[in-house]
């Protein structure tokens, strides 16, 4: 399960490193991952302290630092 949160943190990495900040909403539709397993992986990124998470209008976007 690790290896599959690891890959997905780096295609959340690329994918906003690409585009810049968006909702887990939104990357989830463009990347066809599972929520859980973009939710886990955006944890996995906080922990590394690699993007910052803000909330607009309710909607919490993540982006790099």
């Amino acid at each position: 399960m690790s290896e599959i949160i690891g890959n997905a943190a780096g295609e959340i990495w690329q994918y906003l490193d690409k585009n810049g900040k968006a909702t887990v909403a939104k990357m989830t539709k463009e990347l066809k991952l599972d929520e859980k397993v973009i939710q886990r992986a955006i944890g996995w990124l906080a922990q590394e302290n690699k993007i910052t998470l803000e909330i607009l209008d309710r909607a919490e976007t993540i982006s790099l630092k």
